[in-house]
């Protein structure tokens, strides 16, 4: 299919503006692209000012019926594809040439139903490991070389630090005050943290022997000559093999970042696996760590601390995004109320 040059010079105007504007990361902008060239797939390459509600309300039918894998995309999904594509045509409705044929009330039009808004950002509770799952996950993997002691840290580390993958990956040695047991999650320091945010964070001790598998691989790793600008937990040490390609092999760790996150999730994945036991997310013990700090809180100092220390400025948003239960968590607190004890109604003095 031809492209339409000047579809291409104002998406290139508004990419840049997400990037070095609004400072947005490579990743959304990316999805935003994707949602944009979708309604290009959509009109064959039309030109954007020919965009108007019959369009508008056919790309949504398309849209839904259009097949991934086999399988119509999620209302979640249809849902993030028009929430950017109405911020780059709200955009778009602002520039020159393009103003007075494309308008506000033209861009309401691919918005979703009430009914549906709600179903797609409903939030649904996540399924997370117990203590009890990353102790044995970690009991597990038996130490014959350093990518066994960095892997056995990986898994307990992300627990007691609940951190999320990215700032796993990027985490440098100088960043963890062993001492006092406080990670700094430091963007300076090339800790890559969300929104850039500067987060102070301290081990939570849910368990002694989890974190002295993080505390032996740390003096390990200073041991073996590792700086405080070498990584936390660095990559498996590449090897060059025949035709001169690059591997990493399956003993040894080298003063090196990893470059994306699907290493750590492929190492949590291996151990599992190895395990024989069900593969949760790294980010999935992020939500454990939550549960278990918000678990162990009395008062609302407690619950603000343990909020802060992962990094959410407002308690809301930690109770909120991690503090919903599934059904079989909800029903087991519930049934541990005594409502016998304290029959609601009653006014007793106390309880006033």
């Amino acid at each position: 299919m031809k492209l339409n040059l000047k579809n291409e010079l104002i998406k290139r105007k508004f990419y840049r503006r997400l990037k070095e504007a609004e400072g947005m990361a490579e990743a959304t902008v990316a999805n935003i692209k994707k949602a944009v060239l979708l309604y290009e797939d959509f009109t064959k390459q039309a030109d954007f000012i020919k965009f108007n509600t019959d369009k508008a309300v056919e790309f949504k039918k398309w849209l839904q019926k259009r097949e991934f894998r086999g399988q119509t995309i999620s209302l979640t999904t249809y849902h993030s594809y028009l929430r950017y594509l109405i911020k780059f045509f709200i955009w778009l409705s602002g520039e020159p040439g393009y103003k007075s044929r494309i308008t506000p009330d033209k861009i309401a039009y691919l918005k979703l139903s009430r009914k549906e808004e709600r179903i797609a950002t409903q939030y649904i509770p996540c399924n997370f490991p117990s203590l009890e799952y990353v102790r044995k996950l970690a009991d597990s993997i038996q130490i014959n070389c350093e990518v066994d002691m960095r892997d056995r840290a990986l898994i307990a580390f992300a627990l007691l630090s609940g951190a999320r993958d990215k700032a796993l990956a990027t985490i440098s040695l100088g960043c963890f005050d062993e001492d006092n047991l406080i990670i700094n999650q430091n963007p300076r320091a090339g800790v890559e943290t969300k929104f850039a945010k500067f987060i102070v964070t301290t081990l939570l001790c849910f368990d002694e022997k989890l974190l002295g598998f993080v505390i032996e691989w740390v003096k390990y790793l200073k041991t073996k000559g590792f700086g405080f600008q070498d990584p936390l937990f660095p990559r498996s040490k590449a090897d060059q093999g025949e035709n001169n390609l690059s591997f990493e092999s399956a003993k040894d760790v080298e003063p090196a970042f990893w470059k994306t996150t699907g290493r750590i999730r492929a190492i949590f994945k291996k151990r599992a696996e190895e395990a024989k036991m069900r593969y949760f997310p790294p980010h999935t013990f992020r939500h454990a760590a939550i549960h278990l700090g918000l678990k162990s809180c009395v008062n609302g100092e407690q619950i603000k601390a343990i909020s802060q220390n992962f990094g959410h400025e407002n308690v809301a948003t930690t109770l909120s995004s991690y503090a919903n239960y599934d059904s079989t968590t909800l029903n087991g607190i519930i049934s541990r109320i005594d409502f016998l004890k304290n029959p609601p109604g009653e006014n007793k003095q106390n309880n006033i």
